[in-house]
């Protein structure tokens, strides 16, 4: 009866109101700088750039989609993209997760040893001009291999997979190894085909990052043989930015003049952020899942 009554009082129903606009307001800040992209994106850029651009289109054009897939090089760096995010997060998802098995095998003396080895990678690293000279060395400038090699291991996700492995019961590597099963068996078998929330998770961060790199691509890749959409899309924008610079061509200004490099940067993070906000919610269970489990202690 009391229970009724504090759910249908007055302090009860403002406490939810309050709660919903706050929630309200906070999704709003969240999402409205991505909705202003897309409408900047779909708005002819010299009316863009007289400002005052809040909720839709004043100017609806496509021009800036259109300019940039008239790009013929924007197909070749989207299917590298692609490849390299299909290579890149399954060979990480695979070692980084057998790395993670192999620190919560109890009977394994060197686990710990392990562990402390990886954790150490978090904190030191040997640098850039170090790493550089390294890659050179070892053949991996201008080819595909120096996009998913120098990833296979990962300190980060090995600490997320081995805490949810934790929770898993010995019980069932313990009966598969009286079976006469072997370790990688055990984990290809018993372990993994469990793990998939947090394998997803670990997809989901690795699969953004391989995504959106851009800054590897030009440092390992100087012939542009294997330039992925990220590096192609920088390449238009800066492209629009020195056409814009060029007050005194007056025919190159009638060409770009739907066109401001305030458009194209917009239609540009829209297409490079869209295939990451369209395959997220066929991951978001098995992300929170996979996120929150390995934290929880019994």
């Amino acid at each position: 009866m009391r229970a009724a009554y504090l759910k249908d009082s007055f302090g009860s129903r403002l406490f939810d109101w309050i709660n919903a606009i706050l929630m309200f307001i906070m999704a709003f800040v969240m999402l409205y700088p991505f909705w202003n992209q897309l409408i900047v994106s779909l708005n002819e850029g010299m009316d863009t750039a007289r400002g005052g651009l809040y909720f839709w289109p004043r100017a609806f054009t496509l021009d800036n989609y259109r300019y940039m897939f008239e790009n013929g090089n924007l197909t070749r760096g989207a299917v590298i993209s692609v490849l390299r995010v299909t290579v890149g997060t399954a060979t990480t998802l695979f070692c980084s997760g057998l790395l993670a098995y192999v620190t919560t095998v109890k009977w394994f003396s060197g686990r710990r040893f392990t562990r402390v080895m990886f954790l150490i990678t978090l904190y030191f690293s040997g640098g850039l001009v170090p790493t550089y000279l390294l890659y050179n060395k070892l053949n991996l400038m201008d080819t595909f291999t120096v996009y998913w090699l120098p990833g296979l291991f990962s300190a980060y996700y090995m600490l997320l997979i081995s805490s949810y492995m934790y929770n898993l019961p010995d019980a069932l590597a313990e009966s598969a190894r009286i079976d006469g099963c072997g370790e990688l068996k055990i984990y290809m078998k018993i372990i993994a085909p469990l793990c998939v929330p947090v394998f997803a998770a670990v997809a989901v961060f690795s699969a953004v990052g391989h995504w959106n790199s851009w800054f590897d691509v030009i440092l390992y890749n100087s012939s542009g043989k294997w330039d992925t959409l990220q590096v192609y899309l920088r390449k238009i924008l800066l492209d629009v930015e020195q056409v814009g610079k060029l007050t005194n061509e007056q025919k190159q200004m009638e060409e770009m003049r739907k066109l401001t490099p305030l458009s194209i940067r917009a239609a540009t993070t829209m297409i490079v952020t869209l295939p990451i906000i369209i395959s997220y919610p066929f991951f978001q269970k098995y992300f929170i899942s996979g996120i929150t489990i390995g934290a929880v202690k019994e």
